[in-house]
C-alpha cells in the first residue's frame, strides 16, 4: 500500500508537512502551493489515508451518523447530498440509516451508529417529542436537527422558514381572487405539520379571512396517499374550497389524483400550491406552483454546524432558519 511516506518523497516534503496538507483541519499551516503539490502526489499514487490510525491518534472516526425518517421521499437526497459535500470536504463520512419513522428502528439504528463511534449526529426526526434525541443531546452526545426540530429543546436545528412560505402561498391565492381556502395539514404530531397550519391560520387571519375549521383536514402522513385520503374528506364535506394549499408536495400529489378521478379542473375549478418543490412537480400536468425550500443548503448547513460543534463542544446551541420562495406555475389561477 501506498505509504504517507511515499507522498511526501514524491512532493519532496517532510512527512509532517504531508500529513498538515492531506488534513482539512491543518492544511491552513501549510501554503497552498504545497498543499496543491501534496495533492498531486497522493493522487497519482492513489493514496488514501489510514482513517482507523488518525482515529487512534485524534480519538475520533472522522464519520457522522445520518438519521432519516423516509429515504423514499424525494425532498431528503438533496439534504443528504449537501450534507455529504461539507462533510467529505472535511475529511468525514457520512453513515446514512433509514428508521421508516419507526421508533424501534430509530433507537436501533442510533445504537448501532454509536456503537461504531461516530463523532456526531444529523437527524431528521420524524415527532415533535423525541426522548431518544433529547436524552442523548443531554448526556453530551453532538447532535444537529435538520429539517424539522423538536419541540422543547435546544437540540440545534437547521429548517426552512415554514411560516415565510406558507404566507407567500396564502397571499399568492388571495392575489388571485380567492376567499375560500382549503388547507391540508401535515401530521400535528410532527413540528413541521403544526407550524404550518399554525401560518396558514395566522396568514388568514394576516388577510382578513374567516378561518374555517372545515376547510383543514390533517393528514396522518407526508405522503401521496394520505393527501389523497384527506383530500376526499375535505370535499366528501360539502364545503368545495377555490383553492387548496397543501402542507407538501406528496400531499398535494394526492389532492391532483382525487381532482382527476371527480373530474375537477385544476386550476379551473381549484387551484392548488404545495410545499417544497421537490424535482420533477414542475412536469406534472398540471405544473405544481409550490414553496420552494433549499434542501441542499439546509443539509450543507446542518453540517457546518456539527462540524464546528466537533470542534468546540461549549458553543451556545442555535437554530438557523434559511429563506424560501414561492415558485408559480400552473396550478393556480384565478378564483
Amino acid at each position: 500500500m501506498t505509504t504517507l511516506k511515499d507522498v511526501a518523497e514524491r512532493a519532496g516534503v517532510h512527512v509532517t508537512t504531508a500529513s498538515r496538507a492531506l488534513n482539512p483541519e491543518a492544511s491552513s499551516l501549510v501554503s497552498a502551493a504545497t498543499v496543491r503539490r501534496v495533492q498531486a502526489a497522493a493522487r497519482e499514487l492513489r493514496y488514501r489515508p489510514n482513517e482507523i490510525a488518525r482515529g487512534l491518534k485524534t480519538a475520533r472516526s472522522m464519520s457522522v451518523g445520518v438519521l432519516l425518517p423516509d429515504l423514499t421521499n424525494p425532498l431528503f437526497p438533496p439534504i443528504v447530498r449537501g450534507i455529504e459535500d461539507v462533510l467529505a470536504a472535511a475529511g468525514y463520512t457520512a453513515l446514512i440509516a433509514n428508521t421508516d419513522n419507526d421508533p424501534d428502528r430509530q433507537t436501533a439504528a442510533f445504537e448501532t451508529l454509536r456503537a461504531r463511534q461516530v463523532d456526531g449526529f444529523i437527524v431528521a426526526t420524524a415527532h415533535r417529542e423525541d426522548s431518544l434525541f433529547t436524552e442523548a443531546h443531554r448526556a453530551g452526545v453532538t447532535i444537529v436537527l435538520v429539517n424539522r426540530r423538536l419541540d422543547r429543546t435546544d437540540i440545534p436545528s437547521v429548517t426552512g422558514d415554514d411560516h415565510a412560505g406558507i404566507a407567500l402561498a396564502v397571499h399568492h391565492l388571495v392575489a388571485l381572487g380567492h376567499t375560500r381556502i382549503a388547507h391540508i395539514a401535515g401530521p400535528q404530531d410532527t413540528t413541521t405539520g403544526r407550524a404550518r397550519l399554525r401560518a396558514f391560520r395566522q396568514a388568514l387571519e394576516d388577510v382578513g379571512l374567516a378561518d374555517d375549521p372545515a376547510l383543514v383536514v390533517p393528514s396522518r402522513g407526508f405522503t401521496e396517499i394520505e393527501g389523497a385520503r384527506a383530500t376526499r374528506a375535505l370535499l366528501d364535506a360539502g364545503r368545495a374550497p377555490t383553492a387548496v394549499l397543501a402542507a407538501n408536495d406528496m400531499i398535494a400529489l394526492g389532492c391532483l389524483d382525487v381532482f382527476a378521478e371527480r373530474g375537477i379542473g385544476c386550476p379551473g375549478d381549484v387551484s392548488l400550491v404545495g410545499f417544497n418543490d421537490m424535482p420533477f412537480v414542475d412536469r406534472l400536468t398540471p405544473a405544481l406552483s409550490t414553496v420552494r425550500v433549499p434542501h441542499y443548503e439546509i443539509g450543507a448547513e446542518a453540517a457546518r454546524m456539527l462540524l464546528e460543534r466537533l470542534g468546540n463542544g461549549e458553543l451556545p446551541a442555535k437554530s438557523i432558519t434559511l429563506p424560501v420562495g414561492l415558485v408559480v406555475r400552473d396550478s393556480t389561477g384565478p378564483a
